[in-house]
């Protein structure tokens, strides 16, 4: 029955840039479907396939994306998982991280979804949306009216009712393709099992009796290890008359998809049902550790965990994943609300949602402690993968009563997730709402103050980093005022630093050294030392640079390196890296300064850092113009201005960042003539931003003169007022 995928197979892996993962079973059946699907995917901008639950949609539209012809996807087929997603405001974020698009400016994110995507041919497979059918239309109606060669294709069990939308209802299996389909499940379980005439009647009445539906099939075949066929048809007529659920007004296979699944829990010991209704309680995937703490006690030894849930995979209600970060589990969307509803029956779910809340708040506050260590890729891996059910904690905090001060807390522990992994946008989001909600403070509980500075520091960092001065302003303000009233030390700490940041970016020299100064001073008066401790130094360093004291900028940049190379920190030390090679420019060594910048731009696109690689780019063109190559100074700058788009204000619209840019385009102009140089320009512009780093480092391969004449300082610039725009201090990146 095995067979292996043809060539032109999608299975055998995507064809297409994008996201689509590579299948791990046989796609059996539907050749006529997909051939259609095809068809009208060349023809229609949007089509929307549809049907009931477990009719096997999701597959399908992934299987037949990835055949659609190169012309019409030539930036990818995406795939945009919905399901876990519970608010309408967050599925624009979604849809960004996804596409891996990062943009750290204020402007609405709708508004940089249809810019990203006005010039592209891709194809996206909008999957789950159901929950989130208003928010969704909304956004497919304004992505079709923007990108002519956007094609989308949504996965759902009702229309996005839009002009334009073709329909495409996904029917259940054939019985033969349904029988195949149960058969090579099982013979995955059991190597020696194959259709036969001895079986092949009692499969294929199986199957009739499950409507030939893919995830009522699998789910039986997950029995068929321990029954034949026969016994497996025997049983199944029992399950049917005792767990037809539902009204007389709910479809018939609707009925039958959920007798399946209640069939299957009926099968399952007292233990496997009450893990499968505790697991329900997670969003997207999660890891044994936490299933083991979360849903242990009460009738489940956390030892018995992970055998009651090896139970549950073999019987398909779990699925097992391989990410970046171990061994992941996921249950279906059905499956998982088939076990919410016993949770809800036997009164539990408020409780397993605060354990759930309780092991998520501890694991960013774990993470947040060792983002000052040799793990912060790992840290920020982690995260990534625990962001759905992170979402659902912080959720939970802000709608239950009594709970928003711990939203609070775990929305500015996760500051270095925000700041540091290019979630800005997203965290502004749940920093906003904690802070607007009452902080329901009982007179004097320190606990419940001290997580409100926190969030108030974050949100003004953060307001910082995407260039909006007042809120940030007036979120700083309030938490320096409320900090020095109560005494807490910490946060007014962070608050003077934050506070630092502003002026440096706003060209106001000497308040940055001053606050700076003080909140250095601070943090060492507590015992403060993290990766804000470290960017604090790395900042009162470019203010001392920009004035023009090189030994001084270089001396605290050393001191921070070596810093970070005792605690194995690597995403403050990039920005180290970065005013070490400034001032090695400036003093005309420009091989050291190349070498810097390598290292800096290697550590930034590893953490995806968009501000960070941006500086560097913009620095190392300078450096390349300075080398005598005008024209890959040109390309570098085109480059680098095509990522301001997505990272703010160009150069923060400081006058002191910006002379190594004006510096480098005269010098480029002045070699290669205006029209020249417009034209190396828009090559860089054209440049992805793996493409642009790929570039930079691999230019050092090239001879260059080590020296050239130093002159006597930085080009110092002209004082201005204040303007917004982001910090340089290196906490805005990517994600």
């Amino acid at each position: 029955m095995r067979r292996t995928p043809r060539p032109e197979d999608p299975c055998a892996g995507p064809p297409h840039p994008g996201n689509l993962p590579h299948e791990l079973n046989r796609f059996l059946g539907r050749d006529a479907e997909l051939a259609a699907l095809r068809g009208i995917v060349e023809s229609a901008r949007l089509v929307t396939v549809t049907g009931i639950g477990g009719v096997g949609k999701s597959r399908f539209a992934a299987h037949a994306a990835a055949g659609t012809p190169r012309e019409l996807c030539r930036d990818g087929v995406w795939r945009v998982e919905l399901a876990a997603v519970r608010q309408p405001e967050l599925v624009e974020y979604t849809l960004a991280e996804t596409l891996g698009l990062t943009d750290h400016t204020a402007r609405p994110s709708r508004q940089v979804l249809l810019d990203h995507l006005a010039e592209r041919r891709l194809v996206l497979v909008l999957d789950g949306f159901e929950h989130l059918i208003d928010a969704c239309a909304s956004l497919v109606r304004d992505l079709l009216r923007t990108a002519p060669g956007l094609r989308v294709i949504a996965v759902g069990r009702r229309p996005l009712a839009l002009d334009g939308e073709r329909l495409f209802p996904l029917t259940p299996l054939a019985a033969a393709d349904a029988a195949e389909l149960l058969a090579d499940r099982t013979a995955a379980l059991l190597p020696d099992f194959a259709l036969h005439d001895g079986n092949r009647a009692d499969v294929l009445e199986v199957c009739r009796r499950l409507d030939c539906l893919p995830l009522a099939v699998e789910l039986a075949a997950g029995r068929l290890r321990a029954l034949s066929p026969a016994q497996l048809l025997e049983r199944l007529d029992d399950r049917f008359r005792l767990l037809t659920g539902g009204g007389r007004d709910v479809l018939p296979r609707h009925q039958t998809l959920r007798t399946t699944i209640g069939w299957s829990h009926e099968l399952c010991t007292a233990q496997e049902r009450l893990l499968w209704a505790r697991l329900s309680v997670f969003s997207g995937s999660f890891d044994l550790e936490a299933a083991e703490y979360i849903c242990s006690g009460d009738g489940l030894h956390a030892d018995a965990v992970l055998d009651v849930l090896h139970e549950l995979l073999a019987q398909s209600v779990v699925f097992r994943e391989d990410s970046s970060t171990g061994v992941r589990y996921r249950m279906l969307d059905t499956v998982r609300a088939y076990g919410a509803e016993w949770l809800d029956g036997i009164a539990d779910t408020a409780r397993m949602r605060r354990r759930h809340r309780d092991w998520y708040m501890g694991l960013a506050t774990w993470c947040e402690l060792d983002w000052f260590s040799p793990r912060q890729g790992e840290v920020a891996a982690r995260i990534d993968a625990e962001l759905p059910n992170l979402r659902a904690a912080l959720e939970f905090c802000l709608t239950e009563p009594g709970e928003t001060h711990l939203g609070q807390h775990l929305a500015g522990t996760l500051w270095f997730y925000w700041a540091g992994c290019g979630r800005l946008a997203e965290g502004r989001h749940w920093l906003r709402r904690s802070v607007e909600l009452d902080a329901e403070n009982p007179e004097g509980d320190e606990q419940y103050g001290a997580s409100r500075l926190k969030v108030l520091w974050v949100l003004g960092y953060v307001a910082i980093l995407q260039g909006d001065t007042v809120p940030a302003l007036a979120a700083l303000q309030e938490c320096r005022d409320e900090a020095e009233r109560t005494g807490n030390e910490t946060a007014l700490a962070y608050a003077v630093h934050r506070t630092g940041c502003l002026a440096l970016v706003t060209d106001d020299m000497p308040r940055a050294e001053q606050l700076l100064r003080d909140a250095l001073a601070r943090y060492r008066e507590i015992g403060e030392l993290n990766s804000n401790v470290l960017m604090g130094q790395v900042e009162l360093a470019m203010a001392a640079a920009f004035q023009g004291e090189m030994a001084q900028a270089v001396a605290l940049c050393e001191d921070v390196r070596q810093v970070c190379e005792d605690h194995g920190e690597r995403w403050t030390r990039a920005y180290a890296l970065y005013v070490l090679a400034y001032a090695h420019w400036s003093g005309g060594e420009l091989a050291r300064a190349r070498q810097l910048l390598g290292e800096c731009l290697a550590i930034d696109h590893e953490f995806n850092d968009l501000l960070g690689t941006v500086l560097a780019v913009e620095l190392l063109a300078l450096v390349t113009a300075a080398e005598g190559d005008a024209s890959e100074a040109a390309v570098l700058q085109g480059a680098a201005a095509r990522i301001w788009l997505s990272v703010g204000l160009p150069l923060f619209g400081s006058a002191y960042y910006n002379v190594p840019h004006e510096l480098c385009e005269r010098r480029a102009r002045e070699a290669l003539g205006d029209a020249r140089f417009a034209e190396l320009a828009r090559v860089g512009e054209q440049l992805g931003h793996d493409e642009v780093v790929a570039r930079a480092l691999g230019s050092d391969a090239r001879a260059r003169s080590a020296t050239v004449p130093r002159p006597a300082r930085a080009p110092a610039p002209e004082t201005r007022k204040p303007a917004a725009s982001p910090t340089a201090n290196g906490g805005e990146t990517t994600g």
